[in-house]
């Protein structure tokens, strides 16, 4: 069976990443390190690697699709300047990477989400943009191309007060990617690039990773075990729940969305010597954010419910 991939060493597993991540261990050398936020199909990303070997470059997407698909590219160029980060964008810029350490940043044709009850997914809020800020070094730049005149407005509006200057232009098509080619085939000849020039370091701290506990009970009913959804800024929802007797093992299915990032995960009930124990089942490539950690303690409390 053909492999939808030629080499898993570009690709970094965000769980298993010691944070604030060493990129310069990572890539094993010390170099200028340059993000795509978004790389698609890796087009763009893997010709400005070969252009420019003496700089580093990490690819950040949330699309399993995209990273198998970069990394046949990366293999077919014999690239060893590449990483690719499968996770969303904001939590890598939060917990992985540190202030000053970025000497450029481009993102080529973001989703615009141009519905408005869809516009708390847009990535670029002023927020994230001083984070970007934060990350970058001094008189470095964020790139965008859009072919959303109204995005772009949206996203000149949220660069106030970010420590960037912003300009933006309209340029013809230059960097022959999917979306670029998408667009120019339904007759659109040009696009806005957007540069955000640092002007001013902003002080954004890096986020932490939640500790996430283990709990332990005296019993565990699995007959009464009804855990319950939580809705606001942070949102639990409960799925599957499955329980073997024989192992006496139960498993929560659990679906968690903060700040737009969404989390699809197992929590585990095990009886174990003779007590109960609640976690984040093993295998589950969960960021731990508070979230989550809620979900935990919402099984938790099912739990000793059950038995009571």
């Amino acid at each position: 069976m053909k492999k939808d991939y030629l080499s898993l060493n570009p690709f970094l597993s965000y769980v298993q990443l010691k944070r604030p991540v060493d990129w310069s261990k990572e890539f094993g050398r010390k170099a200028p390190l340059t993000v795509e936020i978004g790389f698609g199909i890796g087009e763009y990303l893997v010709r400005m690697a070969k252009k420019q070997p003496a700089e580093n470059f990490l690819g950040i997407d949330n699309s399993w699709v995209s990273v198998w698909r970069t990394l046949r590219k990366i293999a077919h160029e014999n690239l060893t300047n590449v990483r690719l980060l499968l996770t969303d964008a904001r939590m890598a810029f939060e917990r992985l990477i540190k202030p000053r350490s970025l000497v450029r940043v481009y993102s080529l044709f973001p989703c615009p989400w141009p519905k408005k009850k869809h516009m708390k997914y847009r990535l670029y809020s002023r927020d994230f943009l001083k984070v970007l800020n934060n990350r970058l070094v001094n008189s470095s730049e964020l790139r965008m191309v859009t072919d959303h005149r109204e995005y772009l407005d949206w996203i000149m509006e949220q660069s106030k007060a970010t420590g960037f200057q912003a300009a933006w232009k309209e340029i013809e098509p230059k960097f022959d990617t999917k979306y670029e080619r998408k667009w120019q085939a339904k007759g659109q000849s040009l696009f806005y690039e957007l540069i955000l020039k640092k002007e001013k370091h902003l002080s954004v701290p890096l986020k932490e990773d939640v500790a996430l506990k283990v709990y332990h009970l005296k019993s565990f009913c699995p007959e009464h075990f009804c855990p319950k959804d939580e809705n606001g800024p942070r949102t639990i929802i409960f799925k599957e729940f499955f329980y073997d007797p024989k192992r006496h093992k139960a498993m929560v299915e659990v679906i968690t969305s903060e700040e737009n990032v969404r989390q699809h995960f197992w929590v585990a009930i095990t009886l174990h010597k003779g007590q109960w124990h609640v976690y984040i089942s093993e295998g589950s490539s969960v960021i731990p954010t508070e979230a989550v950690k809620r979900a935990l303690e919402l099984v938790h409390e099912a739990s000793v419910l059950s038995w009571r």
